[in-house]
């Protein structure tokens, strides 16, 4: 069988990259391996300045999602009075994983708000205290029970906790977390962040007694609320990423940054905000001198691996599909201030409306990926992803 030029050069590209080595620009054209002084359309000079490779299978900063369930949680027949989700970062203790959640067990699945009591849950978010959970390998999970509950009214999250977040600052560790002090709904989901501090991950943990981030003043672009706090420790500084929007009919979805030198703050926000201007929730981590973000669900740049080599300014690195709803990835170095992040392969993520409408609830599950400079999965780096029918055709539809 004659094979065509074009495509015996792309075996033997392949070939170089499995070899280490870089093929040659051939008589047609090829991309070189590194950018040269050529005028480039906008499409190539991406190709060299943001991904880093021409070939994305290759990619350090790009990956699929493999996902599967954990054992050692129960969800009470899915009855929806039994919810998990909003998963902290994964910390590694003396040899033993750590996890934070938001946990709901009510007698009743959420009802809306004019259905919501003290009792009566509005939304999943709603009537939540922080739970924490332990595992020696980060598939099979032991509840540990309840990390931190809900204050009495009317203090800073008397009517939910959720969306918590870990940082291990100077031996002591700190979990942030969305504070509600009303009924959450769709449209009212106010909730500033407070800490509890402890001296082990297992608690017993004390609420600081002031807040340690609040939304914006009006007309800013965080002015409706602040979520999912996410912890660094990055150039000598506590990084406390988080989601901002600006509510109304056309609002507005964004990630910022606030630093401190104190766990307890005052957190400054970046002048530069919002320093993403997509996402729904936050996921982060040190890679090589700067930091690494997956950007999921919400505005133009949703469904990106990103990278700011300064911790602000952040670019697409590649795009993938399928990625983990609220990640929190187990980040080894997440405190360590290295300047040589090595990335993720692991971690736990949600999978939200579980079950009949009248019964929806969090269900927790582990993710894996390739996003490491020390381990590589060549089955996470395909682009050619194929998912069965029942991924893309709805169950109600009927042909007329």
């Amino acid at each position: 069988m004659k094979v065509k030029r074009g495509t015996a050069w792309c075996v033997a590209a392949l070939a170089s990259i499995v070899a280490g080595q870089s093929p040659s620009t051939s008589p047609y054209g090829q991309p070189p391996e590194r950018k040269s002084g050529a005028p480039l359309s906008a499409a190539m000079r991406r190709l060299y300045d943001d991904y880093g490779s021409r070939w994305l299978e290759v990619g350090e900063l790009y990956s699929n999602f493999r996902y599967s369930q954990v054992d050692g949680f129960d969800y009470q027949g899915h009855d929806g009075t039994i919810s998990r989700r909003g998963p902290s970062k994964v910390i590694r203790v003396n040899g033993q994983y750590y996890v934070w959640y938001a946990g709901r067990r009510t007698a009743q699945p959420p009802r809306g708000v004019k259905e919501a009591s003290a009792t009566t849950p509005s939304t999943d978010n709603d009537l939540s205290d922080i739970w924490y959970a332990t595992s020696k390998d980060g598939l099979a999970w032991k509840e540990e029970g309840n990390a931190i509950r809900r204050p009495a009214k009317p203090h800073s999250g008397w009517r939910s906790l959720a969306s918590p977040d870990i940082l291990v600052w100077k031996g002591r560790y700190y979990l942030y977390y969305q504070a509600y002090s009303e009924t959450p709904t769709a449209r009212a989901d106010y909730s500033p962040f407070a800490v509890s501090v402890a001296d082990s991950p297992g608690g017993p943990w004390r609420q600081h007694e002031k807040l340690v981030l609040e939304r914006g003043p009006q007309g800013a672009w965080d002015q409706s609320v602040i979520h999912d706090p996410f912890l660094l420790v990055y150039q000598g500084k506590i990084s406390l990423y988080y989601k901002g929007e600006t509510g109304g009919p056309a609002n507005f979805r964004a990630q910022g940054l606030a630093t401190s030198f104190d766990p307890l703050g005052p957190f400054i926000k970046n002048p530069l905000n919002p320093v993403l201007n997509s996402g729904h929730e936050t996921c982060f981590f040190p890679f090589r001198a700067g930091i690494a973000t997956l950007v999921t669900r919400h505005g133009p740049e949703h469904n990106t691996i990103q990278y700011a080599p300064d911790g602000v300014n952040f670019r697409v690195a590649s795009i993938s599909s399928m990625m983990p709803v609220a990640a929190g990835p187990y980040v080894p170095d997440a405190f360590a201030d290295n300047g040589d992040g090595k990335g993720i392969t692991w971690g736990l993520a949600h999978i939200s409306r579980i079950g009949a409408p009248e019964k929806s609830h969090g269900m927790l599950v582990r993710f894996d990926c390739s996003l490491s400079r020390e381990a590589s999965d060549s089955t996470l780096k395909q682009t050619d992803v194929s998912y069965p029918p029942e991924s893309y055709l709805d169950p109600e539809h009927r042909r007329k």
